[in-house]
């Protein structure tokens, strides 16, 4: 039983990595998609409802940083889904979260079912991106295909 709970199984790791990515990337695509407007309740002025709530944080050219959490967002979430360029996409979100989870759920607590929401799913997010870029895209990705790596 004792390896069991204690053993470290290192040919389940990329088959970890994989299913990470399947789960987090489509996560953060469809994040990027409600700031558009396209799923959620959002709207066509969805990304410009975004930017008013920047705004109304403080946040210097929300416009800009609306634009650039959505992108964020969407390019990064499919490059994560399809392991491409994965370092630089998993820390380029593990930031966007950061700042949701610093910035715009500030005054929130941790809990997501507070009033305002706090920054829990921000939050672990961000962590979860973190070990994922520490882990790095796995070896059924397209990084690993196209420039090696173990």
């Amino acid at each position: 039983m004792s390896p069991l709970l204690t053993a470290e199984f290192p040919r389940a790791v990329p088959a970890t990595i994989l299913i990470l990515r399947a789960f987090i990337g489509p996560c953060l695509i469809v994040h990027g998609l409600g700031k558009l407007g396209i799923v959620g309740p959002g709207g066509p002025n969805a990304l410009q409802g975004f930017a008013g709530w920047l705004q109304s944080l403080g946040v210097p050219l929300p416009g800009v940083q609306a634009r650039l959490a959505m992108l964020a967002e969407l390019v990064g979430g499919a490059l994560i889904l399809a392991g491409l360029f994965y370092r630089p996409a998993a820390l380029a979100c593990m930031a966007t979260l950061a700042v949701a989870a610093l910035i715009g759920h500030k005054g929130g607590g941790y809990l997501i079912t507070n009033t305002p929401p706090g920054n829990e799913y921000a939050l672990n997010l961000a962590v979860v991106l973190l070990v994922m870029a520490l882990l790095g895209p796995g070896a059924y990705s397209l990084d690993a295909a196209l420039f090696g790596g173990n």
